[in-house]
């Protein structure tokens, strides 16, 4: 995704990256794809093992239906998003995020706004929810893994993804921003996931797409998006199958900015750069539901 701050200056995201928001607290996001590095592979091989883990953060969105997300946890950014040209309005409450009885949160987007919220393209069109951990719950290393359903149409932009603790001192991209998923209308069957830092941003972002086999689409069913990160690593899977590890040695010099903590973000974006506008085939509501957001450390 990207980091921006509504209605205030914040960094462009390129053609295909999106803007964050930095309502009460902090926000971000950004992804766009690259190549594997000579010898890496897309194709899905086995997760590594894993260790003895202890949960040091977990939501599995219990609670009654129309609740809103745990205050404790999560808190809510609010406004537009002229840096990456998206379409919506981040709105607060439960009008866009709520649980809906049966263990999930659900992020949904509308064409519609009942609050007459103004955006950088004049009265805005679509709302959405973004919610983050900021000053709630950072963490350096881990599994970092949620399980989500996307949604699927034209111009519909989900994405969970995390920042860098210290990006309301030292900015973006020199924060760091780790996109674990990040998924585009007009491709049903690929997610991404990316690194941005100090001269690796925006277009030059480190990564990779995963492509899921048989044309199959994302929007179908439920997968689980994860990285488990390590001082000097980070390897992405999508279901237990690894499609990319990074390491400094793949910034050619560049800064690696990754061995701090980082919180979590989740979001729905409509529009932007990257995905394009919806069109008349794009349905609204249009839904992200997430079953659980966990992140585990290894002894």
């Amino acid at each position: 995704m990207t980091v921006h701050r509504p209605h205030h200056p914040a960094r462009t995201h390129s053609r295909r990256r999106r803007t964050a928001l930095y309502a009460a607290s902090l926000l971000c996001c950004s992804a766009l794809l690259a190549t594997l590095p000579g010898g890496a592979s897309a194709a899905p091989v086995p997760a590594p093992a894993p260790g003895p883990a202890a949960v040091v953060f977990a939501d599995e969105f219990d609670g009654p239906a129309g609740s809103a997300v745990d205050g404790s946890k999560w808190q809510l950014e609010t406004g537009d998003n002229v840096n990456n040209h998206e379409r919506q309005y981040y709105t607060g409450g439960n009008s866009n995020a709520a649980l809906d009885g049966q263990g999930n949160l659900v992020i949904t987007a509308r064409k519609e706004n009942p609050g007459n919220y103004q955006c950088w393209y004049g009265t805005c069109e679509y709302t959405s929810a973004r919610l983050n951990t900021a000053g709630k719950f950072s963490a350096a290393y881990g599994h970092v893994e949620a399980r989500i359903k996307v949604p699927r149409g034209q111009g519909m932009w989900p994405a969970f993804w995390m920042l860098g603790d210290d990006f309301g001192n030292v900015g973006w991209p020199q924060s760091g921003e780790i996109d674990i998923m990040e998924n585009v209308g007009f491709e049903p069957g690929t997610v991404h996931g990316t690194l941005h830092g100090p001269g690796y941003s925006g277009a030059e972002g480190i990564g990779a797409g995963y492509t899921l086999p048989d044309g199959a689409a994302f929007a179908d069913d439920f997968h689980a998006f994860a990285v488990d990160w390590a001082p000097d690593s980070i390897t992405w899977s999508v279901d237990g199958n690894v499609f990319q590890r990074r390491t400094p040695a793949d910034l050619g010099g560049k800064e690696w900015v990754f061995n701090k903590p980082f919180f979590l973000i989740l979001n729905l974006a409509v529009g932007g750069f990257w995905p394009g506008d919806p069109d008349g085939s794009t349905p609204f509501p249009s839904q992200l539901v997430i079953d659980y957001v966990r992140v585990t450390t290894n002894d």
